[in-house]
């Protein structure tokens, strides 16, 4: 692992769907076991080039249509092949659509499979709240071995789809299509999975984030430092298997954490790490940003954060609560 934090408040000049469509066109190729396949938004995803790919690659380059399930089942006889399969849908499809599926053709056979969870959460804007998954994370977590991963900004987006080609197991990777991040990490960096990355000391409050929320932790710390708080941020975009060790060292250190999602907190980052700290039994002032018990909605992706109060705003107002709990006990 070696990366560098090159954060600014500036916005990457391609959209995830762009990092995407790059790597997989790379991955056919030059590595012929490499599959990729649709479920009838590939033209989002590729734009133009998905014809050319489709009549280039046509043996390894599929759509089945509206059938997510079938899709999975289909990555599934592939990797029994020798295949490496990626397969693309929106999030919720790729994840509560087809979780049967996905738990017993592919997890319990333990083949070998990278699932693109398109714009989960409020990025799913404008496609409204059948498409705003804000509960895959909860979902897939329950299947043993799988890897997932929150994406934080293109360069680790490009990283991990190159990477995993490397990689010998099942992908659950939860990223944009056309959405455009703020940069994080500099061009080259690497990233191993399963384990934290340490963007900015702290020592009063640790805010731990994942994909989006992300680039707004920093923002947040840097809101907090000029009010005489020190905040750690640490990007936990490997959320299965979860840097336990490293969350436990913050909550010793830090004595408070504020916990950052684009998801319902019931059950995905916010509750993970809530249950290594309790587990424990070790009792420090804890705070979450997230999603409550509630469905998504159609809007443009600021009014979305704001509603869901998923800002820097309220990060930085949940760190400082924290922070000033911590002082009284």
């Amino acid at each position: 692992m070696a990366f560098t934090v090159v954060y600014d408040g500036s916005y990457d000049e391609l959209q995830h769907k762009n990092y995407y469509a790059a790597a997989l066109k790379d991955l056919l190729e030059k590595n012929p076991q490499v599959v990729v396949g649709e479920a009838d938004i590939g033209l989002g995803l590729f734009g133009p080039d998905y014809y050319e790919l489709r009549k280039k690659y046509g043996d390894r380059f599929f759509d089945v249509g509206i059938q997510e399930a079938n899709l999975a089942g289909v990555a599934a006889g592939l990797s029994v092949t020798g295949k490496i399969p990626y397969i693309h849908s929106f999030s919720p499809f790729m994840s509560r659509r087809v979780y049967d599926t996905v738990f017993i053709s592919l997890a319990y056979a333990k083949l070998n499979a990278r699932l693109y969870g398109s714009d989960p959460g409020i990025v799913a804007a404008y496609n409204g709240g059948t498409h705003m998954s804000f509960e895959d994370v909860g979902i897939m977590r329950g299947i043993p071995g799988i890897t997932i991963i929150d994406i934080s900004d293109g360069v680790m987006l490009d990283f991990v789809l190159r990477d995993s080609a490397e990689k010998y197991g099942l992908f659950y990777i939860r990223g944009g299509r056309g959405f455009t991040s703020v940069k994080i990490y500099g061009s080259g960096s690497t990233f191993t999975y399963g384990k934290a990355n340490l963007l900015r000391e702290g020592s009063d409050v640790t805010i731990i984030a994942s994909g989006i929320m992300v680039e707004k932790a920093l923002h947040a710390a840097e809101q907090l430092k000029a009010g005489g708080i020190s905040a750690r941020v640490v990007d936990i975009f490997t959320i299965k298997p979860l840097d336990e060790d490293y969350i436990l060292k913050c909550a010793e250190e830090t004595k408070a954490i504020v916990v950052a999602e684009n998801h319902r907190t019931a059950t995905g980052l916010s509750a993970a790490v809530a249950g290594v700290i309790a587990r424990e039994g070790i009792g420090i002032p804890f705070a979450t940003v997230g999603v409550g018990d509630e469905f998504g909605q159609v809007g443009c992706e600021k009014d979305l954060a704001a509603y869901y109060k998923l800002t820097m705003e309220e990060i930085a107002a949940k760190a400082q609560f924290v922070a000033g709990k911590k002082k009284t006990q």
